[in-house]
């Protein structure tokens, strides 16, 4: 079956489409949304079927890093362990286009972690994505969309032809550019930047 494709306005978001949305995500259904970098496949947290086909269609073992979407600070404690310096730069750069690498809590959900004891963690600047993690009461695991010659699609013209049958939803916001977060590191003494992408690095600074 063909995902229901829908248009999307990712800064003013409709009630509707994010009802529709978190509707198909509490039945463990499979996402594609913007957020304020490039499109995310996004998935229920608590749900380890979505968790499984997000991982089908990435083609990737079981075990890989999954990140996911909180829409505040607020919570950010209950799933990760944060050190003092690092949450003085995250309350300066967040929302933003950063995911931050760290210690997760016993109340991580097990089948994301495997052998490694850190999680990813986004809070986006993306009115869209917060909005049906706010409906949907809890975090959005989250991961990019894979498959254009740079590493990810940014069209969702594309997404359809390439993953239509394997997602329920897609919402399209139009074209975007293709540029992930900044990936940092703050399960160590210090930050360690993992990858740079949209969010500045010196942002990162102390």
């Amino acid at each position: 079956m063909s995902a229901i494709v829908k248009r999307a306005y990712p800064d003013t978001p409709h009630h509707k489409t994010v009802s529709e949305a978190v509707e198909i995500l509490k039945r463990d259904g499979v996402i594609v949304y913007p957020t304020d970098t490039i499109y995310g496949l996004g998935a229920d947290l608590l749900s380890k079927k979505a968790m499984e086909r997000i991982l089908r269609i990435k083609q990737a073992e079981k075990g890989k890093p999954l990140s996911f979407i909180l829409n505040n600070l607020k919570d950010i404690a209950h799933y990760a362990i944060v050190p003092d310096y690092a949450y003085k730069i995250m309350r300066r750069v967040t929302p933003g286009p950063y995911t931050f690498i760290l210690k997760a809590t016993k109340n991580t959900p097990k089948y994301l972690l495997f052998k490694q004891k850190t999680i990813g963690i986004r809070i986006p600047r993306a009115p869209l994505a917060l909005a049906i993690i706010e409906e949907l009461g809890r975090p959005i695991l989250s991961s990019s969309v894979p498959g254009s010659e740079e590493g990810f699609h940014s069209d969702p013209f594309e997404i359809e032809q390439e993953y239509g049958s394997l997602v329920d939803l897609i919402l399209d916001g139009g074209v975007m550019y293709n540029n992930p977060s900044t990936m940092v590191d703050f399960s160590g003494d210090m930050p360690e930047i993992i990858r740079e992408g949209a969010g500045p690095v010196d942002a990162l600074m102390f």
